[in-house]
């Protein structure tokens, strides 16, 4: 069987690719980086966790196993980074050489860190290339003219918010930009914007303008839909190809029950 790492955020999509692996011929080596991962994944007989700065001893495991390829899934959201970040000699070293605390920037840095020790980093959709979103529409309802005006505007605004690497989804409401992701992530920027505009906002989520698909590949899933429809939201826009659509039947299935489109753009 090929091995395989897996350094595991939070959410569900780790419990996911585990639960595929076997049917793809793959041995499955998790690693856990925070307390609030998923109790699934915990109970695979290979998991182990660590603390994210361990760095040196997460190399250390991997290569021991002989793992010489590794995917990283699950959120991995900063303020959970810096609140429990204790590391080990290489990871103090490696923090000191990098130019800034950036996310995109701190897992670039782990990536170099693994390819130097012979770990090569795979993009995350290998092997769950069915999760990618569609360029469709695949709910009942459907976005009509003003909707796809403020979806454009929305486009822009993730585009440049994510340039620099600030956060992925923006909040629109009638083609005005009414909330921007920050450090707080996804789902509060959603409350947030459903509090400042009421009913009828549109989600907008994209990928990075030169995205890696190796780290942080966006992602909708049931939490988003849920809080998309706890505002009464209009509607959500995700970016096709390039970003993963999450137990789709049952974000469908919300979505149809309150009038909400979801749209892969």
């Amino acid at each position: 069987m090929r091995k395989i790492g897996l350094i595991v955020g939070n959410g569900l999509l780790p419990r996911y690719f585990l639960e595929k692996a076997a049917a793809k011929d793959l041995e499955v080596y998790p690693i856990g980086l925070f307390d609030t991962i998923d109790g699934a994944v915990r109970e695979n007989a290979r998991f182990r966790a660590f603390n994210i700065g361990a760095v040196g001893d997460i190399v250390k495991h991997f290569l021991l196993n002989d793992v010489r390829e590794l995917i990283m899934l699950g959120k991995v959201e900063k303020r959970l980074i810096f609140q429990d970040l204790t590391p080990d000699a290489w990871g103090e070293e490696l923090l000191r050489k990098l130019p800034d605390r950036k996310d995109e920037t701190l897992l670039f840095g782990v990536i170099s860190f693994l390819r130097l020790n012979g770990i090569k980093v795979l993009d995350q959709t290998k092997f769950i290339e069915e999760f990618l979103i569609r360029k469709t529409r695949y709910t009942k309802s459907a976005p009509d003219e003003n909707d796809l005006r403020t979806v454009k505007t929305g486009v822009e605004a993730a585009k440049a918010l994510s340039k620099i690497d600030a956060g992925q989804c923006v909040v629109c409401k009638d083609r005005s930009v009414v909330a921007l992701e920050g450090i707080e992530g996804t789902d509060r920027c959603i409350a947030r914007g459903g509090e400042l505009a009421g009913p009828g906002t549109i989600i907008v989520k994209m990928a990075r303008p030169q995205q890696d698909m190796k780290v942080d590949v966006p992602v909708i899933g049931l939490e988003t839909v849920r809080r998309a429809a706890a505002v009464k939201a209009r509607g959500i826009a995700g970016e096709a190809g390039k970003m993963m659509l999450l137990d789709e039947a049952d974000c469908v299935r919300i979505a149809d029950e309150n009038n909400m489109f979801l749209i892969g753009i």
